[in-house]
């Protein structure tokens, strides 16, 4: 099965719009969104937890204010992390719930957030250990069919979670968004990544530059040689990196910074294979075998 792709030099994260305050301003949200589209960024990354829904909600507000910008986007979002962070004394505890029920009501909460006709993906944020896999790919199908989500995907599963969810599933899952860098590449080396492709899945890698360690250390000396060598930025070649493995994985860049975005797509889609290995070699401490 060949997997669908994302065909972006990466995929803009919405974790943290609502903490830039400018953002709240709908007319400023929809002038920044339009202005991503033009440098062919058009997949935006959200999830239920981001913000306590806010922003999805901000970003609703956008769309609203300029409806003609939801036909020229797609959106992700996410959900099965319930109570995240509870406050001490709360008495809530942190839990993952991919029950029909909870999915199927963060399904149309985000529809109703994000003021768009249809979700182009929408993922289980984490394994629910508890969840029931027939019952769950019964109201994913369901919404398949409904035209709520174009297609359904995973995000942290193991292939043994994702497989047992599949077996229970007329649609295929088409997404599939893991923790993948430089700095974070157990998944090349455990199977994992090899199983989602295997699977059909269109790879996204979240914390793409592994929270700023990237520009730190041995991996910060090579990517700013290689910047240098090759025209670019460091950033927009750590990005690179990712995209040259098979499959072509998106990365998803958590910044709504125009200039850090500018940053990042200033490089070339793929690296030198010399280069890739160089970085692996920097992050982690000796050469391939």
């Amino acid at each position: 099965m060949a997997a669908v792709t994302f065909n972006v030099p990466f995929v803009l994260g919405m974790m943290r719009l609502h903490e830039a305050q400018e953002m709240h301003q709908a007319s400023h949200l929809a002038d920044w969104i339009e202005a991503r589209l033009e440098q062919g960024l058009h997949w935006f990354d959200h999830a239920d937890i981001y913000g306590n829904g806010a922003c999805e909600t901000l970003f609703g507000q956008a769309l609203r204010a300029r409806p003609a910008l939801a036909k020229r986007l797609n959106v992700v979002t996410k959900a099965s992390i319930a109570n995240d962070n509870p406050a001490p004394g709360s008495g809530k505890v942190k839990h993952y719930n991919a029950s029909p029920e909870y999915l199927s009501r963060a399904i149309d909460d985000a529809l109703g957030r994000l003021g768009v006709e249809r979700l182009d993906h929408f993922l289980i944020h984490r394994p629910d250990l508890l969840m029931d896999a027939a019952a769950t790919g019964r109201a994913l199908d369901d919404a398949i069919e409904a035209g709520k989500i174009g297609a359904a995907g995973i995000s942290n599963h193991l292939p043994s979670q994702w497989r047992r969810l599949q077996r229970h599933m007329h649609h295929p899952l088409q997404a599939n968004q893991i923790e993948l860098s430089i700095a974070h590449s157990a998944p090349l080396f455990d199977g994992s990544f090899d199983d989602l492709g295997a699977d059909g899945h269109a790879p996204m890698a979240w914390s793409p530059l592994a929270g700023g360690q990237l520009m730190q250390g041995e991996v910060s000396r090579v990517l700013n040689r290689l910047a240098g060598e090759l025209n670019s930025t460091p950033g927009a070649l750590a990005l690179a990196w990712l995209r040259t493995l098979p499959g072509r994985p998106a990365p998803v860049v958590g910044s709504v910074k125009p200039e850090r975005i500018a940053d990042m797509l200033n490089g070339p889609e793929t690296l030198p294979r010399e280069a890739w290995y160089e970085l692996l070699e920097a992050a982690r401490g000796h050469c391939v075998a």
